[in-house]
């Protein structure tokens, strides 16, 4: 690995711009590590602040704040609901100047220019038309990846299908359970979400999108502190996803049972 790069300093290096709209999935375990071995401040507010210095309040700041418990029953509260989707999210969710969305399972932490227009969208299909990805996208957001790979992270896939599909190995489900807005009123509420057909033993993979989205020019990979971060612009990524979706059975996104089927 070449010389650490400081976590004041690591916002630098991530290729940003004034105004850049920036959806963040991360994973910073192996990123705390390396701060305490170097002796590095682990208080990841520090790299929020730096994110935040380079957008400028013209650009958007968003992390994922996802919470699964409501398909379960589980009461969900504006305030008290934790976030499942890393410590960004977590860190994000302490601050001020961030507010979170409304939907009860994919919920954002905002900030910047987008929050006012974010925070009040009320879907009720976790990746429905109205969702917060329609608007990532229409407003032209980039989703930065902090050693995470697409596998497992890539939740955008999912809005591409339902915006395409049906497809044959997902339906829409629906969940209820109690929800407390941000005013504490509690009532019962009904979202849903487009979930896989267990009996079809589907299996996302994602990851074969990766050489055309390069090749297209839509995604950057490039490694700091021997991390690996990808950078995908969310508009450019739609009509290739879409493309395998509605005609290639959608190969490169997963597998299922009957996917070779005539």
């Amino acid at each position: 690995m070449s010389e650490y790069i400081r976590i004041a300093e690591l916002a630098g290096k991530l290729g940003l711009h004034r105004g850049q709209q920036l959806f963040v999935t991360s994973d910073v375990k192996q990123l705390l590590y390396l701060m305490i071995e170097n002796n590095d401040d682990t208080d990841l507010n520090i790299l929020i602040d730096g994110i935040m210095d380079i957008i400028g309040p013209e650009g958007s700041l968003v992390f994922p704040t996802f919470n699964w418990a409501f398909c379960k029953g589980t009461p969900y509260d504006h305030y008290r609901t934790p976030c499942k989707t890393g410590s960004l999210g977590k860190t994000a969710l302490k601050r001020d100047d961030f507010e979170r969305t409304l939907h009860p399972i994919y919920s954002f932490a905002v900030w910047g220019k987008c929050k006012e227009d974010m925070v009040k969208i009320d879907n009720k299909s976790s990746f429905g038309a109205d969702s917060p990805f329609t608007y990532m996208m229409e407003h032209d957001f980039d989703n930065l990846f902090i050693d995470k790979d697409l596998q497992h992270s890539f939740v955008f896939v999912h809005y591409v299908e339902e915006q395409n599909g049906p497809v044959p190995y997902r339906y829409l489900k629906d969940f209820t359970a109690d929800y407390t807005d941000k005013n504490g009123i509690t009532t019962r509420r009904t979202y849903s979400m487009n979930v896989r057909d267990l009996d079809l033993d589907v299996e996302n993979r994602i990851y074969p999108y990766e050489p055309e989205f390069i090749e297209k020019g839509v995604m950057r990979r490039f490694y700091i502190n021997g991390l690996e971060f990808k950078l995908i612009n969310l508009r450019g990524s739609y009509d290739i996803i879409a493309e395998d979706v509605k005609h290639n059975r959608s190969r490169k996104l997963c597998s299922y049972i009957g996917q070779e089927d005539d």
